[in-house]
């Protein structure tokens, strides 16, 4: 299969939804499902609960701290950042979600959601009831070691974050780590849509929206990336790599 357009444009807003057999072209489940012989046609016989749902328009909040839990969210297309509210109302972005990613696993041990989620641009979602995921996931091994495994990537990439690391290798890993995730879904590698902010990268990363965007014009000017406004094209991987190796555990 050849690479997919990654931007969520208007008149193809959102991935492959494949037909009454395949599953969606970005499916973060349909490797687990496949292997154990369901298709979508099985699925649908045990009654497991997928609705699509969208638009979610930029600045809509997908789900709210302390909503209850019922529902994790796979994006079908657009991107979405979650972030938490500390006590003084101030923001910190704890990650950016793209199409064939899962938003809202981290509610699983609480019963509530504990942050929130926010569309950065229309967004649109395959929305899986928890419980009948988890009911399907006692028949699946499979699909329950997915689930773990998306939980732990998640949890990976925070804590790498959370270390002494200098803003070069910060911001070079949030573009290997965002291009390899594209990549994994289909996607192009080099050329990415940044629908977040500067500032939101910079809260992200822990650092000033100066520095963020000081680093990526030194990257520009010594001609690791092109940029033109949100869109971001790696010229140079191999170097960005060198910078981020340590952040990403290499």
């Amino acid at each position: 299969m050849g690479e997919r357009p990654y931007r969520c444009v208007e008149h193809d807003p959102v991935a492959d939804d494949g037909d009454e057999v395949r599953f969606c072209s970005t499916c973060a489940f349909s490797g687990a499902c496949t292997q154990a012989g369901y298709d979508k046609a099985a699925l649908r016989d045990l009654h497991v609960l997928v609705e699509h749902v969208g638009p979610y328009q930029a600045g809509a909040h997908v789900f709210r701290r302390r909503d209850p839990f019922r529902a994790i969210y796979a994006v079908r297309g657009g991107m979405v950042k979650t972030v938490a509210i500390d006590t003084d109302g101030n923001e910190q972005v704890l990650g950016f979600y793209i199409p064939g990613e899962v938003v809202g696993l981290n509610a699983i041990y609480p019963e509530h959601y504990p942050c929130d989620a926010v569309a950065l641009e229309p967004a649109y979602f395959c929305r899986f009831s928890f419980s009948a995921i988890s009911a399907l996931a006692t028949k699946m091994p499979g699909l329950q070691q997915q689930l773990f495994r998306l939980l732990s990537k998640e949890l990976g990439m925070t804590s790498r974050l959370a270390g002494d690391h200098a803003a070069d290798a910060r911001v070079a890993a949030f573009l290997i780590d965002l291009a390899e995730r594209y990549a994994a879904q289909g996607f192009p590698a080099r050329r990415l849509h940044l629908a977040m902010s500067r500032g939101e990268i910079a809260d992200y990363l822990r650092l000033a929206a100066e520095t963020v965007s000081r680093i990526l014009t030194r990257f520009r000017d010594s001609g690791l990336i092109a940029s033109d406004g949100r869109e971001v094209e790696i010229l140079a991987p191999a170097p960005l790599n060198e910078l981020a190796r340590n952040v990403l555990g290499r």
